[in-house]
Formats: structure tokens, C-alpha cells, sequence
């Protein structure tokens, strides 16, 4: 058993290596929330231009599409907007930012209905612009964040940033295998194929069976490539499910 002393130093050297390291550093936090929320508002944009690509759950891609069928963005924008600014306190406090909340929900759906609701459409329908929107976004988000914690509560014994974490308390996950696999069927007979092999893969995995389902879809899909009326069907479908 090692003493206490060598336990000491190697967790002097650990915090050594995370000062100088780039995925604890303080600056590049809203790098890499930049790089998300880039990811996010594009996928928007896919979703708004091709009817494909959203990220998020369906019933909350549903509020979207409501707008976009002429009822009204105020539900998506809303919803999003209030999801974002809940996320940003809570990762500033506790210093975990929700992916879900804040990202998907919040610059993939509240920003771009609170956009649409009032004409400005081209940050959403241009792929480059919606890439360098919500990488702005993004930006200005981790940016807030690190400020509020610096001023507040400087927590410097935990990360010297926030930690990310996908799915906070969110319970609804564990459902959407099932609805991605049948999305895939009504899309094509191999990709649903391929979703339900990946999903029986990470079942006997025990592993969540939407992460296997999408993998599979992915690689028959890449074989099997489907056309955009047949996904667009299958996305139109699954969001009336």
C-alpha cells in the first residue's frame, strides 16, 4: 500500500498536469461550448431546410415545427429560452452545464423560434451563418459562465472551468430507442434494420439502446442511403408519435 506522502505528490502532480492542460483551462471552456453550440443552431438549420437534423427530443422539435406550420413560435421560443437561462445559472452555481438544456434546447430551439418569430430568418437558413451564429452563441454563453464564477463562487478546488454533462435529470432518454427504431422502419427496411441491430447489440451491452439504434441506422444507411422524401416521412411521423 503506498504511504501518504507518495499519495500527496502524485495528487500534486495530477493537479499540475489539469493547471497546464487544455480541457481544464478556464479560456477554453467557452471554446468548446462555442463548438456545441455551433453544432446545435446547424442542426436547426438542417432540420428548418431539409426536414432532418434537429437535436433534441421530439416533442420539443414538435414546438418548432409548430411555427414553422404557421401557429406561432411562442411555445418553442419560449420554452427554449427559458430552459437557456436556467442552464446558464446552474452551470455558473454548481458548475456542470446541462447539454440538453442549455444547448439543444436552448440554442437549437429557443434562439432560432425567438428569431423566426420576428423575421430573421438568415441566420437559419444559411448553413455558414447559422455555424458562426451558434458558434457566437455558444461563446458568449461558456464566457458568462466562467465570468459568474470568477465573481461568485471561484470554486478552485473542483475543475478550473464547469464540467459538461449530456442529459442532466433528464429521464426521457430511455424511451426514445424504441421511437428512433421505428422512425428508421418507416425511413427504410435496412436502416431500421440496422437500428435494430444496434439496439439489440447495446441491449446485450447494457448500454442505452438509442445510442445503438442510431450507430446502426448511421452504417446500413451509409450502404443503403435513403432518399429525402422517405426521411423526411419518417421524421414527420415520429413527431405525430
Amino acid at each position: 500500500m503506498e504511504s501518504k506522502e507518495q499519495w500527496e505528490i502524485e495528487q500534486r502532480e495530477i493537479e499540475a498536469k489539469k493547471a497546464t492542460s487544455f480541457w481544464y483551462a478556464d479560456w477554453a471552456f467557452p471554446i468548446i461550448v462555442g463548438l456545441m453550440g455551433a453544432a446545435a443552431f446547424a442542426g436547426t438549420h438542417m432540420y428548418v431546410t431539409y426536414g432532418v437534423g434537429a437535436f433534441n427530443e421530439v416533442s420539443v422539435v414538435a414546438m418548432l415545427k409548430a411555427g414553422m406550420d404557421g401557429e406561432g413560435y411562442g411555445a418553442a421560443a419560449a420554452f427554449g429560452a427559458s430552459f437557456l437561462f436556467a442552464r446558464i445559472l446552474e452551470g455558473s452555481l454548481v458548475g456542470i452545464l446541462d447539454l440538453g438544456g442549455s444547448l439543444l434546447t436552448g440554442v437549437g430551439i429557443g434562439i432560432p423560434a425567438l428569431l423566426m418569430s420576428v423575421g430573421v430568418e438568415a441566420p437559419i437558413k444559411n448553413f455558414p451563418l447559422a455555424l458562426l451564429t451558434g458558434g457566437g452563441i455558444g461563446l458568449l454563453i461558456g464566457a458568462i459562465i466562467i465570468a459568474i464564477r470568477k465573481f461568485t463562487v471561484n470554486s478552485a478546488n473542483c475543475t478550473f472551468g464547469a464540467d459538461i454533462m449530456m442529459g442532466a435529470g433528464n429521464s426521457a432518454g430511455r424511451f426514445l430507442g424504441p421511437l428512433i427504431i421505428l422512425s428508421a422502419t418507416i425511413a427504410s427496411i435496412p436502416v431500421g434494420i440496422g437500428a435494430t441491430i444496434g439496439a439489440l447489440i447495446f441491449y446485450k451491452w447494457e448500454k442505452p439502446i438509442a445510442g445503438g439504434a442510431i450507430l446502426g441506422a448511421m452504417v446500413l444507411g451509409a450502404f443503403f442511403p435513403v432518399i429525402h422524401e422517405d426521411a423526411a416521412r419518417a421524421i414527420e411521423l415520429l413527431t405525430i408519435v
